[in-house]
């Protein structure tokens, strides 16, 4: 959750009272807003979660599907209340001034029209940033309009780097933790690099033009950020900005928000508004829609280095360095090292082994030279949360893991088997192994002790549970051993101390004491009812 910086509890609930509520709470206007826009929609409407989540940042309706689809065409920003959507709000304000001065020029014989429109537009953009809940990007635009209007009224010019940098130290003395957050990074870094490259000319086909290159800039400036942070990068992002931006920002979002006063103030035509900026808004979700489902929307990058990072940004402000730099398209090759790192992969006889961090659950990534494998998803929790999705499947994909052999599940419980369905969902031909199939829904290839098999000069060994023996939850976990060239890893799920004593014996049947080094991962996760010291010794 952005902004929560710690958690407590209430140790007498009889002592909590209620503070009351007021009629100009910000939160109870969001929710008002958000509940007409669904009132003003059909029931399902697809457009709704998104007319919620730009005219108030509600995004409780947005869903998994709705972030794929965003992440893939790189136009996540243009959801979430930005900067885009609080300088058009300062921009509204001041044209109102504009035309109060147009239509009563007297006005201008005391005050000049600059001045008037300052905190007008301060008052709009501080307001819609009241609605939108004071997200970093928001907070940073509103700090930078602060700073214009400020300089306006004193009439002194500020210029852009001067604006960000002021608007950067004010973040930082009231939230030091934002640098915690990515998007703190993006939205400085982003800002930055778009004053560094633009220059500002006149006419408005100066500015379309700089519209479409500010979209060029962007995709350019953030993405050794996005590659460093996010593991990922959306090849058609540069096209989908282009279309979706000036269509977002100067249709829909005016739309919304005056369909959003209108619904609140009672005005007819409310609900006609609200449904024109829908059908606007659907006809944009379906073409990105089309867009995220070409196969290469969407690149996964594994993590190249802090070498590669460097040089990619370098390679980023050379090519976005003023005009009159010479060749500026020589930094490009610098980009090359971070977006075609060179994959570490195990020779032959030899394996790597990943224990994810999923919590109180358990994910171990095998690979050999050409293979691999995992060993439990990792948890699925009752609220929805999947570390499946959220880690196992990230993890995987930024380690280069562009096939997946095997899944191996140990058993049931769902934080070894919680997280599969998101696993499957990226790497849909996988081979399905493991224990208990009546419990996780798979159709999972039986794990019988005895079981072998071979990659890549790499030995794999089940080495429980035997064919009749009468074990289930815990006890049925399946026990895989990987033996290569420079030691064993003994993976043995939930198994409890019974059962270790048949795998030790075992072990120690078929097994030499002290030719290889081994590693073992704990039984149920450290339990004391497990790793005896029949096992362990």
């Amino acid at each position: 959750l952005n902004g929560l910086i710690a958690t407590g509890y209430v140790r007498d609930a009889s002592a909590a009272r209620s503070l009351g509520t007021s009629a100009l709470c910000v939160d109870a206007l969001r929710a008002r807003i958000a509940r007409a826009i669904a009132t003003a929609l059909p029931a399902g409407d697809a457009a709704t979660p998104l007319l919620q989540a730009l005219a108030v940042g509600d995004q409780r309706g947005l869903n998994e599907a709705h972030w794929r689809v965003l992440r893939a065409t790189g136009v996540g920003h243009l959801i979430a209340i930005s900067g885009l959507h609080v300088g058009l709000a300062g921009i509204v304000g001041a044209l109102l001034v504009y035309a109060f001065t147009w239509l009563w020029p007297r006005v201008l014989l005391r005050w000049p029209r600059r001045v008037l429109a300052a905190p007008v537009a301060l008052g709009a953009a501080w307001g819609y940033g009241a609605l939108a809940g004071y997200g970093l990007p928001t907070v940073r635009t509103l700090l930078m309009i602060a700073v214009v209007a400020w300089a306006s009224t004193r009439r002194r010019g500020v210029g852009g780097m001067q604006t960000l940098a002021l608007a950067l130290l004010a973040v930082l003395v009231f939230d030091p933790l934002a640098v915690l957050g990515a998007g703190f990074w993006l939205s400085f870094a982003g800002v930055a690099l778009l004053v560094y490259a633009l220059q500002a000319g006149r006419g408005w086909r100066a500015w379309l033009a700089e519209l479409g290159l500010a979209q060029a800039v962007m995709a350019l400036a953030l993405l050794p950020l996005t590659v460093l942070l996010f593991g990922q990068a959306s090849r058609v992002g540069p096209l989908a900005n282009l279309v979706a931006v000036p269509l977002m920002g100067f249709v829909i979002v005016p739309l919304t928000l005056l369909a959003s006063l209108m619904l609140v103030a009672g005005l007819p035509g409310g609900v006609a508004v609200t449904r024109f900026a829908a059908w606007l808004m659907r006809v944009q979700w379906d073409l990105l829609q089309h867009m995220a489902a070409w196969p290469w929307a969407l690149a996964w990058l594994p993590w190249a280095g802090a070498g590669a990072f460097v040089l990619a940004c370098i390679g980023v402000l050379w090519m976005l360095a003023p005009r009159g730099v010479p060749a500026r398209l020589l930094g490009l090759p610098l980009l090359l090292p971070l977006l075609w790192p060179q994959q570490q992969r195990p020779v032959v006889g030899e394996f790597q082994a990943w224990v994810l961090d999923v919590g109180q659950g358990s994910a171990v990534l095998v690979r050999t030279a050409r293979h691999a494998l995992l060993y439990d998803a990792g948890p699925r929790y009752r609220s929805g949360f999947d570390l499946g999705e959220a880690a196992v499947v990230p993890s995987l994909q930024a380690l280069g893991v562009r096939h997946l052999d095997r899944l191996l599940l140990g058993h049931g419980d769902a934080d070894h088997a919680g997280g599969a369905a998101a696993v499957l969902a990226t790497y849909p031909d996988t081979l399905l192994q493991g224990s208990e199939p009546e419990r996780t829904g798979l159709p999972l290839l039986p794990c019988v002790r005895g079981q072998r098999w071979h990659w890549d000069g790499i030995e794999f060994s089940v080495l429980h549970p035997g064919i009749g023996d009468a074990v289930s939850g815990n006890e049925s976990s399946c026990v895989l051993a990987v033996r290569g060239r420079g030691g064993t890893l003994l993976l043995s799920g939930d198994i409890g101390a019974r059962s270790e004593r048949a795998v030790a014996r075992d072990w120690a049947a078929n097994n030499q004491a002290g030719t290889q080094p081994l590693v073992l991962l704990l039984a149920h996760h450290g339990s004391r009812f497990s790793s005896s010291g029949a096992l362990l010794d």
